[in-house]
């Protein structure tokens, strides 16, 4: 019985594999058709050397674009893009100036990230605020940052757009009022703001520090099983590639601005996203569930509302 339900979870996984990736295929097909119709612009990139960064340089340059890609260390960055390290927090009136007056500046460097709770968050914020006001004084009229959805905190079904806030970590809370600021700076300077708010990013996993990148590490070491809790709680994955296919082309248009979910729209269960994880990699690890209590804080199941990015991509 075990190996018959064993070969079920194979065929069922295998099929849904397939499925995506076929998925997949035709959306690239439909993004090249997108890159050709869109507009060709100059995107300076902040951060562009960091997990999200370099896909989104590699795709803004896929589709056409001009890419100065800015960050302290280069190494990492697609040969084709325009690569400067510029001190975007020196506090200069002129960095508009100085990062060559692109057509778009996205905002993406940011400190310990996959840290939440760490002080920099907090320590770093009116230095990410001054960097904003002084791009939009400069005279850049369309600003795009990268947000989160831990901005939004416990939450229960999709994250809307008005959703309300009332996050719980310093990385969310500093999120949360940088998109304030924003939104009060582009009023006072007439520009335009798109808010990227991400959700689970995959993919690319061992530039990350997510379960995924842990499941592999210990998957290298020769391990049976790694702790588990039940895998029941619902979440918004998102491939890398695809996020950065998404982010690309919200700054290559105009008419739908604010906050976007870059995201699936689609709420899936970490057991089966973890399952499908080991089962395309042929990993021979497998989890423990009930190793790990599930925690109270955790919601049972939140997502992106996807409306806007899926009018976005057309």
């Amino acid at each position: 019985m075990a190996e018959e339900g064993s070969s079920f979870w194979e065929l069922k996984h295998g099929i849904k594999g397939s499925i995506i990736n076929l998925l997949y295929f035709f959306m690239k097909i439909r993004m090249h058709k997108r890159g050709e119709k869109m507009q060709k612009r100059t995107v300076l990139i902040t951060g562009a050397n960091g997990y999200i960064g370099r896909h989104v340089v590699e795709t803004l340059l896929n589709m056409g674009n001009r890419v100065i890609a800015d960050d302290l260390v280069l190494d990492g960055i697609d040969d084709r893009a325009e690569k400067i390290s510029v001190p975007i927090f020196s506090g200069d009136d002129d960095i508009y100036e100085q990062l060559g007056k692109p057509d778009v500046v996205l905002h993406m460097a940011w400190r310990n990230g996959f840290v939440h709770n760490a002080d920099s968050h907090i320590l770093d914020l009116p230095a990410h605020y001054t960097f904003i006001r002084n791009l939009l004084k400069g005279g850049l009229r369309r600003i795009a940052v990268m947000g989160t959805m831990h901005e939004i905190g416990y939450w229960e079904g999709p994250i809307k757009e008005d959703t309300p806030a009332n996050p719980s970590s310093l990385y969310g809370i500093s999120k949360n009022s940088l998109r304030q600021m924003t939104m009060q700076l582009v009023k006072e300077y007439q520009a335009v703001c798109y808010w990227i708010r991400a959700y689970y990013i995959c993919g690319d996993d061992l530039k990350s520090h997510s379960i995924f990148t842990k499941i592999g590490q210990m998957e290298r070491e020769g391990k049976e099983t790694f702790p588990f809790n039940s895998g029941k709680n619902k979440y918004d994955f998102i491939n890398i590639d695809q996020l950065a296919e998404q982010i690309s082309c919200v700054v290559n248009q105009d008419e739908i601005t604010g906050v976007i979910n870059c995201c699936s729209g689609m709420p899936v269960s970490l057991a089966d996203k973890v399952n499908e994880f080991i089962q395309t990699n042929g990993f021979k690890i497998r989890p423990e569930y009930g190793a790990y209590p599930d925690r109270p804080y955790d919601s049972p199941g939140v997502w992106g509302d996807s409306e806007k990015i899926r009018k976005i991509m057309g």
